[in-house]
């Protein structure tokens, strides 16, 4: 895929990332429930690779939240380390695992990035931004708890979208 290519999805991914939470932005704690930013960005990472991916899980959140006030100000670097890691995994994941089937590579870098990307977050709120008042028990109601409907949409959903892309030949076969 062309480096053009690439940077035009990653400009779709950003602007989706800014547009999505605005659509559930009338439910209360929406963003936290459903991970609507989320997806953009592992998309990226899954198709584009992980420059890509990094890029789009830096300036999703920055961008959104100069642009709509979301991410608030105070949530914003935890957010960015968290997106940031998911579309840097997403990628390298998508890059390197091959287990000859085409859906296994997707759910594993899929799955592995979710996983390494909550636990950015965690590391990131208990040492820096929260320190001294985050537990193991806030991450794991945050990331998992909470979180559960949107891990399930992702879980669903982008890989059905990563199989579209490529079936309709708008990205290339790479797992």
């Amino acid at each position: 895929m062309s480096n053009i290519r690439k940077i035009s999805i990653t400009a779709v991914c950003i602007a989706l990332g800014i547009i999505l939470p605005l659509t559930l932005h009338a439910i209360p704690r929406a963003g936290s429930i459903f991970l609507p930013i989320h997806i953009p960005v592992l998309l990226c990472g899954l198709v584009c690779g992980w420059p890509y991916g990094l890029a789009c899980g830096i300036l999703t959140p920055l961008f959104s939240s100069l642009l709509t006030g979301m991410p608030p100000a105070a949530y914003l670097p935890s957010m960015l380390c968290e997106l940031a890691a998911y579309g840097l995994i997403a990628g390298l994941f998508a890059q390197y695992i091959r287990t000859k089937n085409l859906y296994m590579d997707i759910y594993l870098s899929l799955l592995g990035a979710m996983l390494v990307g909550r636990i950015v977050y965690g590391i990131v709120n208990a040492l820096i931004f929260s320190a001294g008042q985050y537990s193991m028990q806030i991450w794991l109601t945050a990331a998992f708890v909470t979180a559960l409907p949107g891990i399930i949409i992702q879980i669903i959903a982008l890989p059905a979208i990563v199989i579209a892309l490529q079936k309709s030949r708008l990205i290339s076969k790479k797992y």
